[in-house]
């Protein structure tokens, strides 16, 4: 019985072997590639973290900075924020803070600059479309008009769609631009749902030009019910 089971044994040992020496290598290969990249996604988490982290200190200092003042500590921390953290979230944020700082001290070119620079270097398009729009309201103020309209035109993320049209609309308007204008409102009113209270500013806007989108709308729907 004994020298059966040793039979058993020695034979289950040869076969694995026989496996080891077939499959082995490849076997070795996949689980150092395995544990490699595991190791590389842990350190790539902690290197993430560690950046947020440096860029969450330099948003702070910013903040305090822009709250008072202090405008050689606002352009000194945002400077660090640009040069070692430019594709962080607290970096675009910053870039915000720092413009409208100086447009509340009436400085509209050296706020441009840092919104052109939050719409090229954002690592979020949401931020660089923010930037854009922000970007356009400077240039409107400075009544550089076409300025303003090329910053609202091109490619937007789709939310955003329907407050560009409403920034056209506005600067059309301000052109004497009338029908350009209405086209562009139309276009914002139909981009936004109807719980959005934005929508309802876009309304007043239409109703001033003589539109009434409200009764255009049941009036489409009711020939739309009706061609069924």
């Amino acid at each position: 019985m004994a020298n059966h089971l040793d039979l058993e044994e020695q034979e289950q040992l040869d076969q694995l072997k026989h496996f080891w020496n077939q499959w082995g290598t490849l076997i070795s290969c996949v689980l150092i590639v395995v544990c490699g990249s595991l190791a590389a996604w842990n350190g790539y988490q902690y290197w993430q973290s560690r950046q947020a982290t440096k860029a969450a200190a330099l948003f702070d200092a910013v903040e305090v900075a822009n709250r008072t003042k202090d405008q050689a500590r606002v352009e000194q921390a945002f400077g660090d924020l640009k040069s070692s953290y430019a594709g962080t979230p607290q970096a675009a944020q910053a870039g915000f803070l720092v413009a409208r700082g100086l447009v509340e001290a009436a400085k509209p070119d050296e706020a441009r600059e840092v919104l052109a620079w939050v719409a090229a270097n954002a690592g979020d398009d949401g931020f660089k479309a923010l930037a854009r729009l922000r970007l356009a309201a400077v240039l409107t103020e400075q009544k550089k008009y076409d300025e303003a309209l090329a910053q609202l035109s091109g490619s937007l993320p789709a939310a955003f769609d329907g407050v560009a049209a409403d920034h056209r609309g506005d600067i059309l308007m301000l052109q004497d631009k009338r029908t350009e204008a209405l086209a562009q409102y139309t276009k914002a009113y139909k981009a936004m749902s109807e719980d959005v209270e934005y929508r309802r500013l876009v309304e007043v806007k239409l109703n001033a030009l003589g539109a009434n989108p409200a009764a255009e709308t049941v009036a489409a729907a009711k020939a739309a019910e009706a061609a069924k």
